[in-house]
């Protein structure tokens, strides 16, 4: 446990912070496994209108420093793979 104030104020701020990501990353999960679900059931037209949703969320996720850019990315792509061996 800190002694310095400076190093106590580190501490509420990185737990605050911790909860945020850990909310942040819970959604995005819970999305993705959503999206997935519907390409699994063969669901086209739910999937194509889940799709942006889906994306908005893991933009967001990187606007909030959760998800690198390029994982980001990486992530869509194999979403819009998925989506496009649908047919």
């Amino acid at each position: 446990m800190p002694n310095i104030k400076s190093a106590k104020k580190r501490v509420l701020v990185t737990d605050k912070k911790t909860e945020r990501n850990k909310a942040v990353k819970s959604e995005l999960k819970t999305e993705v496994k959503k999206f997935l679900s519907l390409v699994e059931s063969g669901d086209k037209a739910a999937a194509t209108a889940k799709f942006p949703y889906t994306c908005s969320v893991i933009d967001g996720a990187v606007s909030k420093g959760v998800l690198k850019k390029n994982t980001a990315a990486n992530k869509k792509s194999g979403l819009a793979k998925k989506l496009n061996a649908m047919a």
